[in-house]
């Protein structure tokens, strides 16, 4: 049987006095991070977002009319969606580092009213129950979005 039959012997035997001792088992929920899938599951989410409110008349997503018209380069449209993952990678407890500009600075100019800024939610929304989001953590990730308003709505 050998030296690594003795090894994974007495750790496996470790692990269950670990679990018996205790204290020794973490009751801790798990990051959001984790609970929506990591990277993988957010990064699809935030694909399929964009493609939601890109498509949505409501959102103005080109900015048009505003002094922040945007160009929906392949090159832009996948920098947006490098910053909206690891952003929601940062803010829901995950290890990504998010390197974008802060929320103030990043919509400045762009006029965001109430009405767009509910109808980006409500794309998000349709992006998590598509990918079947339970309700609690779909809840947690609108409070994350929530929080920004404050910094993007532009109205007056």
């Amino acid at each position: 049987m050998g030296k690594s039959w003795f090894v994974s012997g007495v750790m496996g035997l470790g692990a269950v006095l670990c679990m018996a001792a205790t204290g020794c088992q973490s009751n801790a929920p798990k990051p959001l991070y984790d609970r929506l899938g990591g990277n993988i599951m957010i990064s699809a989410i935030v694909e399929d977002f964009v493609g939601q409110a890109a498509a949505d008349p409501r959102v103005n997503f080109l900015r048009k009319g505003t002094s922040a018209e945007w160009q929906a380069t392949p090159e832009n449209v996948e920098k947006l969606k490098v910053h909206l993952t690891e952003f929601l990678d940062a803010a829901a407890g995950g290890s990504e580092e998010y390197h974008g500009r802060d929320m103030r600075s990043v919509h400045a100019g762009m006029q965001i009213t109430t009405a767009e800024f509910d109808a980006i939610e409500a794309d998000l929304a349709k992006s998590l129950a598509k990918y079947d989001v339970p309700a609690r953590e779909t809840s947690e990730v609108m409070a994350i979005v929530e929080g920004t308003r404050k910094d993007i709505v532009e109205e007056k």
